[in-house]
């Protein structure tokens, strides 16, 4: 039997004698996606991690069954069956023939054959040694779908269960780290969900439960990270809902507390108290906690709440501020001790945020950036580097001194522009690069050193634009209050094309769900890690139709990838297939030699400067502040040259070389076919060729890296056949796709008649244009389409569907049929 006949006449029925799906609370997931499937060019996605089943009890996942044909043996599963459980988390999982079950514990390591499946019963025991009540309330809650628009991704589901099983634990302070991108928010939302569903409060964690709806507080720093928050909470009844802001404290004179979910910002919590009030009694509504109590107000406005007000406590952002020792708001979350608190992080444990771990403790669940790429949750991303001549600057005597007073004989670097000294015409030139080079449609955030740069970046890019609106390019930064505010929401918003550029400093490296961005522009140094992979996430939401964002590398801030915590994921250098691209070096121009000593750098004796008379330093320090502006002499900024290169990084993060990769897909190659022929007859039918191409991905060989192959060998008008070819044996130089149409074309249109011939000649125009996808089976209705509008016209002309597709396959045989010279 085949493997669907084998599961519905063997398996299913076993999994049945057992229990699965017939034991109240049991059930079978049959061909779960566990993953998406990684984003590759065109819009195509890698082969998804799908597992033939998953059993579930008491609404928690608990084991993987992997389904193989019965004519195959019980161990062809294995490895499939250990990797979804891997991924999953589970302990228990089978590999299966219908004929004999092969069982794998993932945490003592013990397998081996066994009898039959463990029942719904026995397997909830088994891996749930230590039963616990409210482990079983949790799980019986769903997860929110928002009216079906909504449904958990693998890893939500495995955030959310492993912070309610801490819960349960009566652990205190939890830490959930997930890659920014990955749906922190929603993640927080489900927990709240449940909680409040299951009136979790803190009287659990001791002897006496009294059942009433928890209150939560969602603790941000910054105000559109609270908001996107109760945004995102909706699903709860109005009155459930809570915006703590301080024109509300203001207005009443205390502190709301007639709700279940708060949101504030640390800084509302901070604020003096300055009309102390005594919260009076407010009337009870259905959905809220019991009514308040009465109490008294401290100096801070949360000290108008009892320490022990809020059950839970969920610090989005938690390692900007408030779990670090030196942090100006760890107050609040000591005050509130007595409440369970939940850290979010996107940031792994680093010796810059060491607090937030020692804090919190381990996270009880991790999910990287890389993994979001390769899952295909995430979307990837390519680096452009570029490097000018003036990316450093020593002052020469034909520049003209605007403001400031220049220290000469200084090399002036990246770190100081912007902040020390400015060139305006250095900016220009990076403004009009990165315009020159980008689809100036789509949408970017240029990130600046200061609120001043970003305001100057602004201006050069409304300069220099191509588009007639005046709000195309606009500044977000602290400065620029509410109407920054508003450019920004206007951003988010996926129907509206302006502003299309936003400049920034500081303000949009974190909380800015913008889900169509497509380039981050960095035109100032990026230090911290934390920060980078912060700013790298504002391009990896997911949005229809695209494949991948780019990151303009101005500041070399590309290092951030060679460091051995990095764990992103990017796609090669499209023409040397190096990480840092080798395609050409700028060479700068030498500086000029003394006139004098005709020494570079000169070594004239110099007077020794006198120390100013009012600070006492040889370099004044009086005017410190004061920004160095230098004027460029005439014609210099039209000297400055730029070299740009595109990066790529291997799926593991870490840097392949062009060789490297050519040399382990020679390796990969004989595991998928022994000879050019076998190659040749695999690539001559559709079906064959799409199971090669997966094999190819899965070994770490996709579409994407093909392609940058092709490019590599001079190959781009050829098909990936020849890449492949090539690489088989090197003796063998790739045709072009015309080519080979040219050559076949005689035997392809010997057999058919006029309709055909046509139709045939206008698939292998499109062909020669665009490669060897439009081959594929799933092309044939779009190419029929094309060619004659209707499937029932294609019908009329070709005949019926069957005739038509055998002839979309057999035509491939011939043109791949031979060697042509």
């Amino acid at each position: 039997m085949n493997e669907a006949d084998t599961r519905a006449e063997l398996i299913d029925p076993q999994l049945k004698a057992c229990g699965w799906g017939v034991v109240e609370d049991s059930r079978i997931l049959r061909e779960y996606n566990i993953t998406a499937g990684k984003i590759q060019s065109g819009g195509v996605r890698a082969k998804k991690l799908t597992a033939d089943y998953v059993l579930v009890y008491k609404g928690i996942k608990l084991a993987v069954v992997e389904a193989k044909s019965d004519d195959l043996e019980v161990g062809e599963g294995v490895a499939q069956a250990k990797q979804y459980a891997e991924k999953l988390k589970l302990e228990t999982t089978y590999s299966t023939n219908g004929k004999e079950i092969y069982s794998i514990c993932m945490k003592t390591g013990a397998e081996g054959l066994v009898v039959q499946y463990l029942t719904p019963e026995q397997l909830w025991d088994k891996t749930f040694a230590v039963q616990n009540e409210w482990r079983e309330k949790f799980a019986s809650v769903p997860f929110e779908d928002k009216s079906g628009t909504w449904q958990p991704r693998f890893y939500q589901e495995l955030a959310v269960n492993k912070e309610l099983e801490a819960v349960a634990n009566k652990q205190q302070r939890i830490l959930l780290t997930l890659a920014t991108g990955t749906g922190k928010t929603a993640i927080a939302f489900q927990i709240a969900w449940k909680l409040f569903q299951t009136r979790w409060n803190l009287s659990a964690l001791g002897s006496d439960y009294m059942a009433r709806r928890p209150r939560i507080l969602f603790l941000a720093d910054r105000n559109i990270l609270a908001n996107q928050a109760f945004n995102a909470f909706s699903a709860f009844p109005d009155d459930a809902l809570v915006r703590i802001s301080p024109k509300e404290i203001s207005k009443a004179g205390r502190v709301p507390t007639n709700g279940s979910i708060f949101f504030t910002i640390f800084q509302t919590f901070m604020t003096n108290s300055k009309t102390p009030k005594k919260v009076e009694e407010e009337k009870p509504v259905s959905m809220v906690a019991e009514p308040p109590q009465q109490y008294g107000t401290e100096q801070f406005n949360f000290g108008q709440y009892p320490k022990d007000y809020f059950d839970l406590i969920v610090i989005d952002e938690c390692h900007r501020g408030g779990a670090n020792d030196e942090g100006n708001w760890r107050g609040i979350l000591e005050y509130f001790s007595p409440a369970v608190q939940l850290g979010l992080t996107a940031t792994p444990k680093r010796k810059d945020n060491v607090d937030t771990y020692k804090y919190f403790g381990e996270p009880v669940f991790v999910y990287s950036l890389k993994e979001g790429i390769n899952d295909g949750f995430l979307t990837p991303f390519k680096v452009k580097r570029i490097q000018t001549t003036l990316d450093d600057y020593i002052y020469t005597s034909d520049d003209q001194i605007i403001e400031g007073e220049v220290e000469e004989g200084k090399n002036y670097v990246e770190a100081d522009f912007n902040k020390i000294i400015e060139i305006k015409e250095r900016e220009a030139k990076r403004v009009q690069i990165y315009l020159d080079n980008a689809n100036q449609k789509e949408k970017a955030i240029i990130f600046c050193a200061t609120q001043d740069h970003a305001a100057a970046v602004r201006d050069l890019v409304n300069q220099y634009k191509t588009s007639t609106n005046p709000n195309y390019c606009v500044r977000v930064t602290a400065n620029d209050g509410e109407i920054g505010e508003q450019f920004l929401r206007e951003f988010q918003d996926n129907e509206k094309t302006i502003p299309t550029i936003l400049t920034t400093s500081q303000k949009l490296s974190t909380g800015v769900d913008a889900r169509n961005i497509r380039n981050i522009v960095l035109m100032r140094p990026v230090n911290s890690m934390i920060e980078f992979k912060q700013i790298v996430g504002r391009g990896t939401r997911l949005f229809d139709g695209k494949d991948f964002f780019t990151i303009y590398d101005f500041v070399n801030a590309y290092n951030h990838f060679s460091d051995p915590e990095w764990d992103g994921d990017a796609l090669p250098c499209e023409e040397c297939g190096q990480l840092v691209c080798e395609c050409e070096t700028v060479i700068k121009p030498q500086p000029t030699p003394c006139k004098e000593c005709n020494e570079t750098p000169c070594v004239c004796d110099k007077p020794e400067r006198e120390p100013c008379s009012i600070c006492g330093e040889i370099s004044c320090s009086c005017n410190k502040r004061q920004k160095i502006k230098i004027k460029l002499r005439d014609g210099k900024e039209r000297e400055i040259q730029s070299m740009i290169a595109t990066s790529f990084w291997g799926a593991d993060g870490k840097p392949i070389s062009a060789e490297e990769f050519m040399n382990n897909l020679f390796g990969e190659l004989p595991n998928l076919f022994q000879s050019e022929e076998e190659l040749r007859k695999l690539w001559s039918s559709p079906l064959t060729r799409r199971t090669l191409l997966e094999k190819l991905s899965d070994a770490g060989f996709g579409k994407d890296d093909l392609s940058t192959l092709q490019k590599l060998i001079d190959a781009e008008k050829s098909d990936l056949f020849d890449v492949l070819e090539y690489v088989f044996n090197s003796d063998i130089k790739p045709m072009t796709r015309e080519a080979r149409v040219a050559a076949a074309q005689a035997t392809i249109f010997a057999l058919l008649n006029d309709k055909q011939k046509e139709f045939i000649e206008f698939v292998l125009s499109k062909y020669i244009e665009t490669g060897v996808d439009e081959l594929d089976q799933e092309k044939l209705p779009v190419l029929l389409l094309n060619k004659y509008q209707s499937l029932e016209d294609a019908k009329d002309i070709l005949g019926e569907v069957g005739n038509i597709s055998k002839l979309f396959i057999e035509f491939q045989q011939h043109l791949y049929a031979a060697k042509i010279a």
